[in-house]
């Protein structure tokens, strides 16, 4: 585990924005493949599990965002 963990490491340090940004699709397609599978039953329950994942992890990403750019030169960038 600990040398997939430095693999992982290695390959953040190499990567830029768009290698991110394959990652994010590639797992986002992934992610609806799985849905579509899901039993329409079910289906409540993983949208709500999936929801709670979503909050948790975009919120905290997207006040890291506005710190960024409120820390460079005390300008926001034009909209």
């Amino acid at each position: 585990m600990k040398k997939l963990i430095e693999i992982g490491n290695g390959y953040v340090k190499q990567a830029d924005w768009t290698d991110f940004a394959l990652v994010k699709l590639c797992l986002c397609a992934m992610g609806i493949m799985i849905g579509c599978a899901i039993p329409a039953r079910k289906r409540k329950c993983v949208a709500a599990g999936a929801l709670a994942v979503f909050s948790a992890t975009y919120l905290p990403l997207l006040f890291r965002l506005v710190k960024v750019l409120l820390r460079r030169d005390g300008e926001l960038p034009p909209a």
